[in-house]
Order: structure tokens, then C-alpha cells, then sequence
């Protein structure tokens, strides 16, 4: 997690360099590899407690941070994934950790509109980055999502910032609260059925 001193050390440059503050991209996240890689109902304490304060505490720590140089609004936009919101084989303890996330966005936005701080999400496809790479059988996930995707393929890292762009941006000045997916369509998708005809255009 981040340091709480060494966030307030940053905001405290950022204060006497910039005076202010108008974005933030908050892109953390982790989990002892036991525990993201054991079931669930097998996490130790220690690892959730970890995960949590990784992956969500983080967010909420370094919005309140910034909201102190946000002196005429600006825009926080975080990270999270399908596995939230739907469960996603192997992606275990951060599938409750990434709910949280998901839920603090929302508080998070309530709180600090009023002083016109936006605050939103994106939920990305698979994407082969670091973090990823730690998650059993990332390999059959991206796959899956190209054979089951209504664009049958997965997303880049590039549609992703191009996405982040668009709601940090003053095009999206009238959207907060929200969870934009990024992710070719999968979360659409329920059950599919191997032998079900595909649709020909």
C-alpha cells in the first residue's frame, strides 16, 4: 500500500510546486500470491486485510489527499474488473476486493461532488500487464473473452487510455459515480452454449 506519508509528502510538492490539482488515476493493486491464487473461503486475514488496503484503502486514502488541491473540482478515476461484479474463475480474493473498490467509487463520488470532484471507474478486459500476470491461468481468461465477447476479441491497453482520457476530460464533466466497461462486451454476456447457432451478418 502507499504509504500514508509518503502520499502526504506528494501532495505537499505538488501544493508548494503546482498549488493544485486537477486529475487523479489511481491504477493499484495486489494480493499475497497464496491467497489470490487459494480459494476464497481459504484467504488468511492477513492476506485480505492486505488486498484491501492495496487495492481499495489506497483509492479512498489518496482522494482525500487530492481533494485538497482539487480548489475548482477535477476528476479521480481508478481500475477494477468484471470479477466484482460476476464471479471469474481464479481471480478469487480480489473479486470481493474489486467489489469494495467498486462501492467506495460511488461513496467517494456522493462526497466530494459537491465541490465538483468527479469520480468514476473503468472496468478493463483482460489485459496482459504486471499485475495480471500473477492470476492462475490468465491465458484461458483472455481466450475465453475472445471467443465469448460480443466483439470477440479482447480490449489493448491503448482503448483503455483512450477511455480514461474521455472521463478525466471536461467531455465527461456531467458523469461520476459511474463504472465504464472497457471490455468488448463481455459483461453483457450470461451463459452460452457451446452448440447455440452464431448469428451471421
Amino acid at each position: 500500500m502507499p504509504d500514508p506519508d509518503e502520499v502526504a509528502k506528494v501532495c505537499s510538492r505538488l501544493r508548494s510546486h503546482w498549488g493544485e490539482l486537477d486529475i487523479v488515476f489511481h491504477s493499484v493493486g495486489a494480493a499475497p500470491h497464496n491467497d489470490l491464487n487459494g480459494r476464497l473461503v481459504e484467504c488468511s486475514p492477513g492476506g485480505f486485510a492486505q488486498a484491501m488496503q492495496v487495492s481499495c484503502y489506497s483509492f479512498i486514502h489518496i482522494a482525500r489527499c487530492a481533494a485538497t488541491l482539487m480548489h475548482e473540482g477535477g476528476a479521480i478515476l481508478t481500475l477494477t474488473f468484471f470479477g466484482a461484479e460476476r464471479v471469474v474463475d481464479h481471480y478469487n480474493v480480489m473479486g470481493p476486493v474489486k467489489a469494495a473498490l467498486q462501492s467506495s467509487v460511488q461513496y467517494v463520488a456522493h462526497e466530494l461532488g459537491p465541490v465538483g470532484i468527479r469520480v468514476n471507474a473503468i472496468s478493463a478486459g483482460p489485459v496482459a500487464t504486471r499485475a495480471s500476470s500473477g492470476i492462475a491461468h490468465f491465458d484461458k481468461l483472455v481466450e475465453e473473452v475472445k471467443h465469448k465477447a460480443p466483439l470477440r476479441r479482447t480490449v489493448t491497453a491503448d482503448e483503455v487510455g483512450r477511455a480514461a482520457l474521455f472521463l478525466l476530460s471536461d467531455y465527461a464533466s456531467a458523469i461520476t459515480g459511474e463504472v465504464l466497461h472497457v471490455d468488448s462486451g463481455q459483461h453483457i454476456e450470461g451463459m452460452v452454449f457451446e452448440d447455440e447457432p452464431v448469428l451471421k451478418v
